[in-house]
């Protein structure tokens, strides 16, 4: 299910114009309203109204609309869904319409507006993103906190070797102990 097809509004639309276009649908969707229509009517409304919901939910906020916006971008839409696509001409205008195996469907009409998504700032922006995410966030603290542990053991290591061996570096204790491993081995 696309989201913004639902709701019937642009993927740069503002938080603004997704709540409009949200009340508008709601109002006309609401199971309450077609309490007193027939079986079939009222069933299709319910789902709408539960598309629209969950298309509003993620929109709004912006942590699910980015991540719903990677994942859209990155599998398509599903096989399942059938979207009809006509174009007008002349001004550039154009309309879309949804039909699903429920029965039901709805539209849009407006300027129809193409984005590729092969130019250079879509994958910069992906990228980003992807970067921004709250998983790629924890995995990056995590690797963080490993990293100063690390350096913290050793620097501990280091400063604990100079105090239990004044005046001799580790690596010059090391040599004195292959030399003595020598002298023994020779000696035997």
């Amino acid at each position: 299910m696309d989201h913004y097809k639902v709701l019937g509004v642009h993927k740069n639309s503002s938080k603004e114009e997704i709540k409009q276009a949200f009340r508008k649908l709601a109002m006309e969707f609401h199971p309450d309203k077609h309490s007193q229509s027939s079986k079939h009517l009222r069933d299709s409304a319910t789902l709408k109204f539960k598309q629209l919901s969950e298309a509003y939910e993620t929109l709004v906020d912006d942590r699910k609309r980015a991540e719903y916006n990677i994942k859209s971008s990155a599998y398509g839409t599903h096989p399942s869904k059938r979207y009809d696509y006509h174009y007008g001409g002349g001004g550039g205008g154009g309309a879309y319409t949804y039909s699903n195996p429920y029965g039901y469907g709805y539209g849009y009409s407006g300027s129809a507006r193409r984005s590729g998504g092969d130019g250079i700032y879509t994958k910069f922006e992906m990228g980003l993103r992807f970067l921004t995410t709250k998983s790629f966030l924890l995995n990056a603290t995590f690797v963080g906190v490993l990293l100063g542990g690390m350096y913290i053991v050793d620097a501990g290591s280091k400063a604990l070797w100079k105090t239990r061996n004044p005046g001799k570096s580790f690596e010059e204790a090391m040599e004195s102990v292959e030399k003595a491993k020598a002298r023994k081995d020779s000696s035997y």
